[in-house]
């Protein structure tokens, strides 16, 4: 997917919260942000937005030394996230459509997003969320391939939104489970740390896909993970960047679990900004 001009001040904001987590240092803000202009200027090299917001986001690691500037926001959304978990478990106990909720509650977790917003009382939030539906819903066609899946891959996406997938994964504990995760850190994107914070099932196998962008770009992935992606009986990414980044793949069925956050994802969708979707690409 391009990258819209839309997108263009919507990262540099994102660059110079990176650069005031990282450090209090305003020379230091000052020329990671005259180097990320520079680059700015070159998107259209990009095949994509979640190939640009990782190199603009490196720049903030080679400039402040700064590997994970998002860690603390991190953490705090896990422990948020964890604190809202048993309602989460009440709420799916009480619904009769079991797989619909679970899915749902997995897509409300994409709430939890430091690039798009900054939740004050998550509670609230998710309660007010979990009463939309999803505008699209390929429920049908992914029960149908459900019923003769032995394996599943999840594309992880938010670090805190890892805690509504746990819900998910409960669900379809039937399957073999495999939860993939980013290289590095980006932004607040899950990585290894996060997920072990998010107190996983012991039998969820975690995987590296070698990703340092926010948004599954194949080409940036190891072998292994590649192989892994390829060879799943189903497979669901989690938000926009995951979407952004694998929407032309042709190869391999993929399940979209998201919130549509912005404009031009939400057309390309075809749905409102901030429905819930959950579509297939119909491979």
């Amino acid at each position: 997917m391009e990258v819209f001009l839309d997108c263009l001040p919507c990262i540099l904001r994102q660059v110079l919260e990176a650069a005031r987590l990282a450090t209090d240092r305003t020379e230091v803000h000052e020329e990671i942000m005259q180097e990320a202009t520079k680059l700015l200027t070159r998107y259209r090299k990009f095949p994509n937005s979640p190939a640009l917001t990782g190199a603009m986001h490196q720049i903030v690691k080679e400039f402040t030394g700064v590997f994970d500037p998002y860690r603390e926001v991190k953490k705090k959304n896990i422990r948020d996230a964890l604190q809202v978990y048993p309602f989460l478990q009440q709420f799916l106990a009480a619904q009769k459509d079991q797989i619909y909720w679970a899915l749902k509650i997995a897509a409300t977790g994409n709430i939890i997003d430091a690039a798009v917003n900054n939740i004050q009382d998550l509670r609230h939030e998710v309660e007010k969320e979990l009463n939309k539906g999803f505008a699209v819903c390929d429920r049908n066609q992914f029960e149908r391939e459900l019923e003769r899946a032995e394996n599943l891959l999840i594309i992880g996406d938010n670090a805190g939104e890892t805690v509504f997938d746990r819900l998910l994964m409960e669900h379809l504990s039937n399957l073999q489970i495999t939860y993939a995760v980013r290289g590095e850190p980006i932004i607040n994107d899950a990585v290894r740390e996060d997920v072990r914070a998010s107190k996983f099932d012991e039998g969820i196998n975690v995987v590296s896909t070698g990703s340092k962008t926010p948004g599954l770009i194949l080409a940036d992935c190891t072998e292994e993970f590649r192989t892994r992606f390829y060879q799943a009986d189903l497979v669901i990414s989690k938000g926009q960047g995951n979407f952004e980044a694998l929407m032309d793949e042709k190869e391999r069925s993929i399940y979209f679990l998201l919130k549509a956050k912005c404009p031009m994802l939400a057309a390309e969708l075809g749905v409102g900004v901030n429905d819930y979707v959950f579509k297939g690409n119909g491979r």
